[in-house]
């Protein structure tokens, strides 16, 4: 049974965690694309050509939306339909290079922007974030 201690800490992290989060987003490239367009993008590119069904269920959205969401990647070339190496009846949607040049210049504006943050922290500081990071990690793991 969760104590007052463990509310108070989900609390906390909660907050801490939706501001970072909100803070990150500022330091996107200015694009009009969603999040969930971005977080698709991103999916793809790390987990390699994907059939849409397969990153509608890691997106956790249904077929139709995902639909929606890879056709307005695949306008902006983004993002290319290609066919299944062993199932020719089966299309894959793979990541671009402009879909991986956005990524990684939207990696690098995050990514410096938090490192710059860390750098005004103190070695204990910087001790205590490289313990939790797997632990924050292993939370956000379904």
């Amino acid at each position: 049974m969760p104590t007052s201690t463990d509310t108070h800490l989900a609390a906390t992290l909660r907050i801490a965690v939706m501001r970072l989060a909100r803070r990150l987003r500022t330091e996107r490239p200015d694009t009009d694309l969603t999040l969930s367009q971005l977080s698709a993008l991103a999916s793809v590119d790390r987990h390699g050509p994907m059939a849409l069904g397969a990153l509608a269920s890691h997106e956790r959205v249904q077929p139709p939306s995902m639909t929606r969401i890879v056709g307005a990647l695949a306008d902006r070339g983004l993002v290319s339909r290609v066919p299944h190496e062993t199932d020719g009846r089966q299309i894959l949607i793979a990541t671009t290079e402009a879909g991986r040049d956005l990524l990684k210049e939207d990696r690098r504006r995050r990514e410096a922007w938090l490192a710059q943050r860390l750098r005004e922290l103190s070695p204990a500081e910087l001790a205590v974030l490289h313990e939790a990071a797997p632990i924050l990690e292993k939370l956000t793991s379904v």
